[in-house]
């Protein structure tokens, strides 16, 4: 992803988010789907090393003669599945999420989303969804600790107009949106990205549309062996950031995080009077 371009990562996005399929089609088909110009695929193949599209479709085909047919793997997952109870069954679908989601996370990607994060003359703000907005929250919290000026998006009213308002070139916008996107999610994206905010993306594998106007896209993937996606990887990727800002914010950090444990150390004030 580091050595692309925005158009060819949009590309790359297309073709991650429905593998292999998305690169079994012709050129147009590919492009149309990535938003991007037909030489912009041809161009994408190259990158990776490939003489042209052909070559890069060859490769996909071979993958997926190796990995067998989909169906059967699916009626042998199943099969698997049958006599497991919920312990079993559910830890393994998470394991398996867990190592789909980091084997496909581009490292350069979450650097690059860590440096703005961590980058002190950025105004911070994260938005998220109806369940999303939680992960949203948990990540401020961790934020706040290391760093000042980082806040959660309020869901409406004045204080979220205002928050809109103020954003400009030193703000990031850092949105968690998932499947059954949300329409207000990528309104509040739309609006920060006209000011002039960077926005960056936490979604799933078939992208939010955000991933659209998105500088920077970090993908997880949510389906579960419940009928509810899971955030579990999505919440993996999220601590997975915090651990990258605060290896680049170092002992400043650190000096934060030891002045907050301070206050809270603090006694509590004594009620006067009575007992």
């Amino acid at each position: 992803m580091a050595e692309l371009s925005n158009a060819e990562r949009k590309v790359a996005r297309a073709l991650l988010a429905r593998y292999p399929g998305a690169g079994l089609g012709t050129v147009s088909e590919l492009a149309q789907e990535a938003g991007v110009s037909a030489p912009t695929v041809l161009r994408f193949a190259g990158r990776l090393g490939f003489s042209g599209f052909l070559g890069l479709q060859r490769a996909l085909v071979a993958e997926l003669n190796e990995l067998g047919s989909p169906l059967r793997q699916y009626e042998s997952k199943r099969a698997a599945a049958g006599g497991e109870g919920v312990v079993a069954r559910t830890g393994a679908s998470f394991s398996a999420l867990l190592a789909a989601t980091y084997a496909e996370l581009p490292e350069s990607e979450v650097a690059a989303v860590a440096g703005l994060l961590a980058d002190p003359a950025r105004r911070i703000v994260v938005h998220g969804g109806r369940f999303s907005g939680l992960l949203a929250d948990y990540l401020v919290h961790h934020l706040q600790l290391l760093r000042a000026d980082v806040s959660l998006l309020p869901p409406e009213g004045i204080a979220a107009r205002d928050a809109v308002l103020a954003a400009g070139p030193a703000t990031v916008l850092l949105v968690f949106d998932y499947r059954r996107y949300s329409e207000g999610c990528s309104r509040v994206a739309a609006e920060f990205a006209e000011r002039g905010a960077t926005v960056c993306l936490m979604t799933d594998t078939w992208l939010s549309p955000i991933a659209e106007i998105a500088r920077h896209v970090l993908p997880a993937h949510v389906d579960n062996a419940s009928p509810f996606d899971s955030l579990v990887p999505a919440t993996a990727v999220a601590e997975t950031l915090v651990a990258a800002v605060t290896d680049l914010l170092g002992d400043g950090g650190m000096e934060r995080l030891a002045r907050f444990e301070a206050q809270s150390e603090l006694p509590r004030p004594q009620p006067r009077g009575g007992v």
